[in-house]
């Protein structure tokens, strides 16, 4: 009998395959800046970008909409640069608007930091209009875009973002081992100008741009994370032969779907974030009726199913908040269905009126005229 285990017993992952599938995923970005795919979750890059590239002279603004934006102000802090923090409620989103105001009052901010999409809090950010804004004013812009990529547009060019974060754990149904980050021209030259970027670190960016980039990508900085390198690959392969504008669409479909139906749902269930032109794609949050507890009725739903991409509200959020997970393999209808479904069975358990055939019909129409 073989020992072989597909897992385990793999050849070496070559620097060619590695630049191919680098190659892969800027074409998923449409792209021509360096793509760097990073052996680790996102926060490795995201972490490394901004570290890279601010420093003591950086004047920063800092976009939050939700948990991770105030991550990312408290690394900028850690840096030694200022920062100018734009909160907006979670409910809603940042505009394009808010970003110019707020740059005119600070005029000296060289830098722009926006999550592209919250699935924590279920709003997106209109990144191509504050692209326009931050352009005009000269600023290098950082996108936090793991949750958005394959669920909308992501397009670092097109937007003029400097540098571009994605994860394949969500939309893009990959893995969460690896991740990848794009680098703009001036970017780059604004971490060889930075004596405190990291070097000679897992955190460096440059040391991918020195060892791996100018290089010519043929020797590969250490032993890549083989399993995550793959599933990466073959999550990217599943997107191309769906073809990216049908993957978005299925998103935007469960994403309207969850939205309408919870609304004809009743009980009290409404959804988080106000507008649906805010909400986003990648994930649906809904506020627990007055009187319940989010994340006693995300318990009841699960016990309906546990397999649903149900969860609660993180921190605080989990008193008030109901998350609808609907991303990569789990954006389609039978699983908005399957959602809309224990949640009713959550809510009449608790006493509250609820009208489940209704839901799954708004759902239905909904999905289907977008």
């Amino acid at each position: 009998m073989s020992d072989h285990h597909p897992f385990l017993d793999l050849a070496p992952l070559s620097a060619a395959r590695f630049a191919a599938i680098e190659d892969r995923v800027a074409r998923l970005l449409d792209t021509r800046q360096d793509v760097v795919i990073t052996q680790g979750e996102a926060l490795l890059p995201l972490e490394g970008a901004i570290r890279a590239t601010a420093g003591p002279g950086t004047t920063a603004l800092n976009v939050i909409t939700g948990p991770y934006g105030q991550t990312f102000g408290d690394w900028l802090r850690d840096c030694g640069a200022r920062v100018h923090d734009l909160a907006v409620p979670f409910h809603t989103a940042v505009t394009a608007e808010q970003i110019g105001e707020a740059l005119a009052e600070h005029p000296e901010i060289d830098f722009v930091s926006l999550v592209h999409a919250e699935a924590a809090t279920g709003n997106t950010n209109p990144v191509a209009r504050i692209g326009e804004v931050v352009r005009a004013h000269g600023a290098l812009f950082s996108l936090d875009a793991v949750a958005s990529v394959g669920a909308e547009p992501v397009l670092p060019d097109a937007w003029g973002v400097d540098l571009c974060v994605i994860g394949a754990q969500k939309a893009m149904g990959g893995p969460a081992g690896v991740s990848a980050v794009s680098v703009s021209e001036r970017a780059w030259k604004r971490m060889e100008a930075n004596p405190n970027a990291p070097r000679r670190s897992y955190l460096s960016l440059l040391d991918w741009k020195a060892r791996w980039v100018d290089a010519g990508r043929t020797t590969l900085l250490h032993a890549p994370a083989q399993l995550e390198m793959l599933a990466l690959e073959a999550c990217v392969e599943r997107i191309e032969r769906e073809g990216l504008d049908t993957v978005m669409a299925r998103h935007r479909a469960a994403a309207a779907g969850t939205r309408a139906g919870a609304l004809a749902l009743g009980g009290g269930l409404e959804p988080y974030v106000h507008a649906a032109a805010d909400a986003a794609p990648v994930a649906t949050t809904l506020r627990a009726p007055a009187g319940t507890v989010a994340s006693d009725l995300v318990a009841r739903a699960l016990a309906v199913d546990p397999a649903l991409p149900l969860a609660a509200g993180g921190g605080p959020l989990a008193k008030e908040m109901i998350r609808v997970n609907h991303y990569g393999r789990d954006a389609t209808p039978g699983v908005v269905r399957g959602c809309l479904t224990a949640l009713g069975t959550a809510l009449a358990e608790t006493g509250l009126d609820v009208e489940v055939a209704a839901a799954l019909g708004a759902a239905e129409r909904a999905s289907t005229a977008v």
